[in-house]
């Protein structure tokens, strides 16, 4: 070689930065500052110590970057903070929510809670289960989403493809009202048709209320999934002579059939955790009651509300609506997981 490698030299057009641990440091100190100014003026929350803590870690990042990258850079650091800042304000409620279920509902979570009813146990003593509030969440949900998810499909399917004119905006709009109804006045029109034709609670009743919550989120899904479908799939297949209907059937549905699944999954978990309806409609049951066409039926919604309303200060109430609270919550996991699942599978397969 007559040469020598030259050496790599900085950049000189690259200004001072902080280092990558200046923002975990100034987040340490923020914390044990707030912590101390908590202790200080007595504050014993650590929502507030918190907030303190997101201040100063704010003033203090925008203060350093702008004394060592300027205040262009400052303002960019200032924006990335406000946005971990808002992070960390959205998860730390959910994450205690998730724990404090968690460790009170496995106290009496085990295969006997889940495979017995309550029985003539009454709500101030030990043991019972949910048995018989599992097949009525699974009945009443199961009722609702099939009658729900066929209707908001065709009508999505409507919209997106045949719908124009009075009659689409007026379905457009009454779909954005039903959006916002709230659960109580689902169950109070129910309950108006039930006291018409003098009729007792029965399951199918709450599955009705809850059909009516979920239409306008299935409908608006699955719209924006078909949506998505770009018009050269449709005009290929239009342009081969296939029918309009045929092309929906074979090309449309198969292509949006993942975020279609993902929508519908989503509106199950939106109404597997309404209580109101169920309170007027169905009224709950202590005894296993399969029949959802038929008699009162219990609900894990409506179960977690009564053990709660009736314990009259029992420690073993307040652990079974806890332990409900939990199976709920997974059970409205799992079917997040399915969703997410059958998109993924269903997605369509790119190249490269």
């Amino acid at each position: 070689m007559s040469h020598a490698v030259a050496e790599k030299r900085p950049s000189t057009l690259q200004g001072a930065r902080l280092p990558k641990w200046a923002p975990y440091a100034i987040a340490a100190g923020s914390v044990v500052v707030a912590i101390g100014i908590g202790l200080a003026a007595g504050l014993d929350s650590k929502v507030q110590q918190g907030l303190i803590a997101g201040i100063i870690f704010l003033l203090a990042m925008f203060g350093a970057a702008a004394g060592v990258e300027g205040r262009r850079q400052a303002k960019d650091r200032l924006a990335t903070s406000l946005v971990w800042v808002a992070f960390l304000l959205a998860v730390v409620p959910l994450v205690s929510l998730v724990w404090t279920t968690v460790t009170r509902g496995v106290k009496v979570l085990d295969i006997y809670f889940l495979t017995h009813s309550m029985g003539l146990i009454a709500d101030t003593e030990p043991g019972g289960g949910i048995y018989h509030a599992i097949i009525g969440s699974l009945e009443q949900v199961g009722l609702a989403t099939l009658i729900a998810a066929p209707i908001g499909v065709l009508t999505a399917i409507y919209l997106v493809e045949y719908g124009r004119g009075n009659l689409a905006r007026s379905v457009t709009f009454f779909v954005d009202v039903m959006t916002g109804i709230p659960s109580i006045v689902a169950g109070l029109f129910i309950l108006s048709i039930m006291l018409m034709f003098d009729m007792q609670p029965f399951g199918f009743a709450g599955s009705l209320a809850l059909a009516i919550l979920m239409m306008p989120v299935v409908v608006r899904s699955t719209e924006e999934m078909l949506k998505l479908v770009p018009n050269e799939l449709r005009e290929a297949s239009l342009a081969l002579g296939v029918p309009k209907w045929r092309t929906i059937l074979k090309v449309v549905l198969p292509t949006s059939i993942g975020g279609i699944a993902t929508g519908i999954m989503l509106a199950v978990a939106r109404i597997a955790g309404e209580t109101a309806p169920v309170l007027l409609l169905v009224w709950g049951n202590s005894l296993i009651n399969s029949n959802p066409f038929e008699g009162a039926q219990q609900s894990l919604p409506l179960y977690i509300y009564q053990q709660y309303a009736n314990s009259a200060g029992s420690g073993a109430a307040y652990d079974r609506a806890w332990a409900a609270a939990l199976t709920l919550i997974a059970f409205v996991m799992i079917l997040n997981l399915v969703a997410r699942g059958i998109a993924r599978w269903k997605a369509p397969k790119t190249g490269r």
